[in-house]
């Protein structure tokens, strides 16, 4: 899961006189390695607050250092996803807790052992029969962690909400709001895969990282074994896009300067994409300014708050 081990504050692990509620028995989950096979790492570990709940390599470290296979997203914004993870192998987010506890390359530990653990634990044993009024089990440590998740929403404090709103109708610069306009405009179609309040539209889209020789993760085509869903990959949301670098998938592009190079000339990073969607095939040739007003309102879809983030 993570490089870097998480700098967990004072107040991201409630004290247990503190956790009275299904979110702070998450939170409390969410940051504690009992849940790893070695105890060496946390949820926390990969999904940093200080990188809006998503981590800063292209592939997080798990137990004994296991490198996985897919970037780290946020855990930011996903109370409306009807799906998780990239190729949408989970239908709800207790579904999605429970993957990562159990992949060999991330935490490395049976749910069933990680259940007996916590019902092991007098503190926890004790808080969860005051919040779901039964001893820890197979449904409630999920639900618990899902329901801090759920939690983890934008609070309308980004320059774009503010803007939008009327909150504050200075918010944005000239720049972001000419990015804005391009952003959503039909010549470059942004719009059409990034909408949404949260700016996705929950589908997948094969935008032309799979080839069949370098790049190979075959994406949705692993779970549905559906030809048309090659190198297809769930539509990430944008909100708070400018903390989570790396980004795409496999973590290949280091800022967002180098997405919008690639949105702007596909061949000129991959020659051969195989099944690449439509929207994709025409090069969008953004010029310099384009390219610099478009990374400038991404950077407006920046919450000024990120739960349990360190204030600098």
């Amino acid at each position: 899961m993570a490089s870097i081990p998480v700098s967990i504050e004072t107040d991201a692990v409630p004290e247990k006189s503190k956790v009275s509620t299904k979110v702070e028995l998450g939170q409390k989950l969410f940051f504690d390695p009992i849940l790893s096979s070695d105890r060496s790492i946390s949820c926390a570990s990969c999904h940093k607050p200080e990188f809006a709940f998503a981590d800063n390599v292209p592939f997080s470290l798990g137990v004994e250092n296991r490198i996985a296979t897919r970037n780290t997203p946020s855990v930011m914004n996903v109370l409306s996803r009807p799906y998780f993870f990239y190729d949408g192998r989970a239908a709800t987010l207790e579904l999605q807790a429970i993957v990562p506890i159990e992949n060999p390359l991330e935490m490395n530990l049976s749910y069933a052992i990680a259940v007996q653990r916590i019902q092991k634990d007098a503190a926890y044993a004790a808080l969860f029969q005051s919040i779901y009024h039964t001893q820890p089990d197979s449904f409630n440590i999920a639900h618990a962690l899902a329901a801090f998740q759920r939690s983890l929403e934008s609070d309308g404090t980004a320059p774009h909400d503010l803007w939008i709103n009327d909150d504050d109708p200075g918010a944005m610069t000239a720049s972001q709001l000419r990015g804005r306009d391009i952003f959503i405009s039909d010549q470059f179609k942004c719009f059409d895969c990034h909408f949404g309040p949260d700016f996705t539209g929950d589908e997948f889209r094969n935008i032309g990282l799979f080839d069949g020789q370098t790049l190979l993760d075959k994406g949705r085509f692993e779970i549905t074994h559906d030809a048309t869903d090659l190198g297809k990959f769930k539509v990430p949301g944008l909100r708070n896009v400018g903390l989570t670098a790396p980004y795409m998938h496999n973590g290949m592009f280091e800022t967002l300067e180098e997405v919008v190079d690639y949105y702007s000339n596909p061949n000129d990073f991959v020659k051969n994409p195989i099944n690449m969607d439509s929207l994709m095939i025409e090069p969008l040739n953004f010029t310099t300014q384009q390219k610099e007003d478009l990374v400038n309102f991404l950077h407006s879809l920046t919450d000024q708050q990120i739960p349990l983030r360190k204030k600098e």
